[in-house]
């Protein structure tokens, strides 16, 4: 389990970071805004479950493959940004898809990767605090994010987002507690999570608002 943990952050953090890149990006920020919101939209919401589980310093200051692995991400989304210009503002909405599609991707790991720290932490008896950080470490990151750029976080106001890391870690805590292949609890819960974003996006599925 360990490996398909580890190769399942590496993906989330990849995605996530692209993610925050693309955003920095069409808000016009410079290399080091870029940078700097890859890195928090990648690692911040894993930061924020550290420090409610008291694990300090959290692990993106103790293991810096992951903030490396944000920065080469980040790097890379601002020189193909900045060689292909044009096309990358004529394509506006594509890219918007595919920044959709990352998110999706690092929402459903960092679903189910927050619970199973929760879990290794020795906390499996306790759902709610699982789910919790799973929902956490999935939308703390973008939450930080958008309110560095002024915006109300995403997850406040557009689809189903936070739900959706609910309904994936929730997916994790029962087939593991159920005794399943933790592997196959881990990719049941992604697959929840990452899909039902999808189909949020694709049919533009919202809560209800009270305006």
């Amino acid at each position: 389990m360990n490996i398909v943990f580890q190769f399942g952050e590496w993906i989330g953090t990849a995605a996530f970071a692209v993610s925050g890149a693309m955003v920095a990006v069409d808000k016009k920020t410079d290399i080091f805004g870029v940078i700097l919101l890859a890195v928090i939209t990648a690692l911040g919401g894993g930061t924020v479950r550290d420090m409610l589980l008291g694990q300090l310093p959290p692990r993106m200051f103790s293991n810096f493959q992951y903030v490396l692995l944000s920065t080469v991400c980040a790097v890379t989304v601002f020189l193909l940004a900045r060689i292909f210009k044009e096309k990358f503002v004529e394509k506006e909405h594509a890219i918007e898809q595919i920044n959709n599609v990352f998110d999706a991707i690092g929402l459903g790991v960092f679903a189910v990767s927050g619970a199973h720290i929760g879990m290794e932490a020795g906390y499996g008896d306790n759902v709610f605090l699982m789910t919790f950080l799973g929902m956490t470490t999935a939308v703390g990151g973008g939450m930080l994010r958008d309110m560095m750029i002024q915006e109300i976080p995403f997850v406040l106001k557009k689809r189903i987002y936070a739900v959706a890391a609910i309904a994936g870690a929730l997916t994790f805590v029962f087939i593991a507690r159920a005794g399943v292949s933790s592997a196959v609890a881990y990719g049941a819960g992604c697959a929840v999570t990452t899909t039902l974003r999808m189909l949020a996006t694709v049919f533009r599925w919202n809560l209800p608002r009270a305006l």
